[in-house]
């Protein structure tokens, strides 16, 4: 039955990239199915912070996506019944080094729309902060509940936009016009594959040339002990030598020595800290970042205390406690997205950086352009 139906496009993977690559394949007018291996989506779309980043993207082409990717979010959230959960960023600076990397960040063009507040308007806008030298504020960041947000765009798509979704249904071989899956063939003129941290199903030896290893993180849910409302997310100074528009900037080298000196467990583990709210008063904090061929299936209780170091460091959090755990994996590489096309009418695209929530809208018309040859 399902080779009787003919596709414009199929996308393999329901992730965070295959849904808004269904949207932008739909926004073309052309006809979608979304093939996915699993009964639902389980994979780092719906185990992240739903956090939209804009501020310390890579600068360029990758800040310009996020920029993009935001829009869109905005656009599509209230249309899917998506809450946007709250907005913008606040990013403590904790030490001097980090309070001259920002002002250097805030002279280039990736600073448009953003401030830096002195202490007293931090303690003003957003008091559960820690004393620090600064604080830079973005109104650009987006929030929503990952784990609710990938199901509901899913149902949407499928509702308001038409698009025919199989789950269940791991594809094969792809030869087109045929698509090769475990439930029989679909037949489609372009497709684009979305396999996430999937290394090693389609086209294995084509990804394996683009030296792409896997990122394992571990977040946390945490519940203050008294109520808070945070107006956005929060980082802290180690952010700024993991996100590559502050870290690429010559002001950042003194700040990474420093952290060196006093945190080095912390950049062992590749540890900064975002901490972000849901609606029920929570917070999904992380996290840590580990590499391997493999995904590390075990948490530390190390790492994790940590994180929560870190945390009591930027927020006034006294007796907090953790309600949940887990681990996410993602591809990572050199380079912040990996496309290729392996064959007429085919496109492959992985957000290699850990930035799918953010910069997936933008990067989804990449891939649709390349499926079809624009």
């Amino acid at each position: 039955m399902k080779s009787e139906k003919h596709y414009d496009l199929v996308v393999v993977g329901a992730g965070v990239i295959g849904l808004a690559t269904a949207y932008a394949a739909r926004q073309r007018g052309l006809s979608v199915a979304v093939l996915e291996r699993n009964a639902q989506c389980v994979g780092a779309s719906v185990r992240n912070f739903g956090f939209v980043t804009v501020t310390g993207q890579r600068r360029g082409e990758h800040w310009r996506r996020a920029m993009r990717t935001r829009d869109i979010w905005q656009q599509v959230a209230p249309q899917a019944g998506i809450d946007v959960v709250h907005q913008g960023l606040y990013l403590l600076a904790q030490r001097p080094e980090a309070l001259d990397l920002l002002e250097a960040f805030m002279q280039t063009e990736m600073g448009q729309g953003c401030r830096l507040l002195s202490r007293s308007e931090a303690a003003h806008e957003l008091p559960q902060l820690q004393d620090g030298v600064g604080v830079l504020h973005s109104p650009h960041e987006r929030r929503v509940e990952s784990r609710d947000a990938i199901p509901l765009l899913s149902r949407w798509l499928q509702q308001s936009l038409g698009v025919d979704f199989y789950w269940n249904t791991p594809v094969q071989q792809i030869e087109l016009p045929r698509i090769h899956t475990s439930q029989g063939l679909f037949h489609a003129e372009h497709c684009v594959v979305c396999p996430g941290h999937d290394l090693n199903t389609l086209y294995p030896e084509l990804i394996a040339q683009a030296g792409i290893t896997l990122c394992t993180l571990q977040m946390m849910r945490v519940r203050p002990a008294q109520p808070l409302q945070l107006p956005g997310s929060v980082m802290s100074d180690l952010s700024l030598v993991r996100y590559e528009g502050y870290a690429d900037l010559p002001e950042a080298a003194p700040l990474r020595a420093r952290l060196q000196a006093e945190q080095a467990e912390h950049l062992k583990w590749g540890i900064h800290l975002i901490a972000v709210q849901s609606a029920d008063g929570s917070l999904v904090v992380g996290d840590s970042h580990v590499y391997g061929q493999a995904e590390a299936p075990f948490a530390r209780d190390d790492i994790d205390a940590l994180i929560q170091d870190e945390l009591q460091r930027v927020l006034k959090l006294p007796g907090a406690s953790v309600e949940q755990r887990w681990t996410g994996t993602y591809a990572s590489a050199s380079d912040v997205v990996y496309k290729a096309q392996p064959a007429p009418g085919v496109a492959v695209g992985i957000v290699t950086g850990g930035t799918g929530a953010s910069t997936s809208f933008a990067f989804a018309e990449e891939l649709v352009a390349l499926a079809l040859g624009d």
